[in-house]
């Protein structure tokens, strides 16, 4: 699962995405530096894992992972092709949601694209952009269902009064994701998959700021965010712990990769024993047999049940079979729907 790192030019992307990687990549001081999207593939830290390990004795820990791609900076007029827009709109949509960095700090030194520091401005800009594109390509899909309907085609006026009301909010400049769907309804599934839209993946919006504590204006607090100082962070690269105490320099580094794979919707379930102990991912709402899909393909055909325990529930036993003498262990079948943080043995 993909996380694309987007904002305008000289915002920080690159810099964060150095500090979540620990990559060398190319932060020079100027527009359109990141040409190819930079990919790295980030650790989820989760302190479960490590305590399931320690009572395991384990030999190897396995965490779950995210992906996160650096993306080539937008500027106003991507959606016609201005900038590297094209490349941009192109690399964006193949994310499964948006981390949009936005620079809230003052420093005459680094050079803004638009030469003021106006964050609303800047995220208006973005998703303005985001928007043209998407109007475009659901403009390009009503053509089609309106010919179906006039063909009387199964399903067809559905799925056009699905795409109307997603076309709606695009015209009052606000991203498909905010428009009401009942997305277990198959016609919205079809919709919403064919359309493939850029705002339609979930957003997160990262504040770069000069003090973690710096107060935001109402409109920014309102959306969902997170705050880092991402000059802070690329310098705690170069220092050990024992100095970063010394300075009291804390990273939020970790808040953030948690929040991106929340936004995914992802959740995490473990497997623990002596030779391993692994982090697997997979979606909320998946059953025992569709999250065994996450260990091998047949685990869904194949499985029989699953022995389950909350992770907390068994470092209180202290052992799986200490688990089962107590009767904290559960059997579960074909329609147990997955917890965050449940410890699984599947018999298949």
């Amino acid at each position: 699962m993909e996380i694309g790192i987007v904002g305008l030019p000289n915002v920080g992307k690159s810099t964060l995405f150095k500090a979540l990687t620990r990559t060398q990549v190319d932060i020079n001081n100027y527009p359109f530096c990141t040409i190819e999207p930079n990919i790295g593939i980030v650790k989820v830290p989760d302190e479960r894992l490590d305590k399931l390990s320690a009572m395991s004795q384990t030999k190897r820990i396995i965490p779950a992972i995210v992906e996160f791609v650096d993306i080539a900076g937008i500027v106003k007029g991507a959606s016609t092709g201005e900038g590297l827009g094209n490349k941009f709109l192109a690399n964006i949509r193949e994310v499964d949601a948006i981390a949009q960095v936005v620079r809230v700090f003052d420093n005459s030194q680094i050079i803004h694209v638009n030469n003021k520091v106006d964050p609303e401005g800047d995220i208006e800009t973005i998703n303005t952009e985001l928007i043209l594109a998407d109007m475009e390509t659901v403009q390009k899909v009503k053509i089609r269902l309106e010919k179906d309907v006039r063909g009387n085609k199964k399903n067809a006026a559905e799925q056009l009064e699905i795409l109307n009301k997603i076309n709606t909010n695009l015209e009052a400049g606000r991203p498909a994701n905010e428009t009401v769907l009942d997305l277990e309804d198959e016609n919205a599934k079809i919709v919403v998959r064919e359309l493939s839209l850029l705002t339609m993946k979930p957003f997160l919006y990262i504040y770069n700021v000069a003090d973690i504590n710096q107060p935001l204006s109402d409109n920014l607090e309102k959306r969902s965010h997170i705050k880092l100082d991402i000059k802070i962070e690329e310098e705690l690269l170069d220092m050990t712990k024992e100095e970063a105490a010394e300075l009291d320099i804390h990273s939020n580094i970790d808040t953030l990769i948690v929040r991106a794979y929340e936004i995914l919707g992802l959740i995490t379930y473990f497997t623990t024993g002596v030779e391993e102990t692994r982090a697997w991912t997979i979606q909320k709402g998946w059953t025992a047999p569709l999250a065994g899909t996450a260990i091998h393909n047949d685990f869904k055909d194949k499985f029989i049940r699953a022995e389950i325990i909350h992770w907390d529930k068994l470092l209180e036993a202290g052992s799986w079979s200490k688990a089962r003498e107590l009767g904290t262990l559960r059997t579960e079948g074909k329609d147990y729907v997955m917890q965050d943080g449940d410890v699984v043995e599947f018999k298949i």
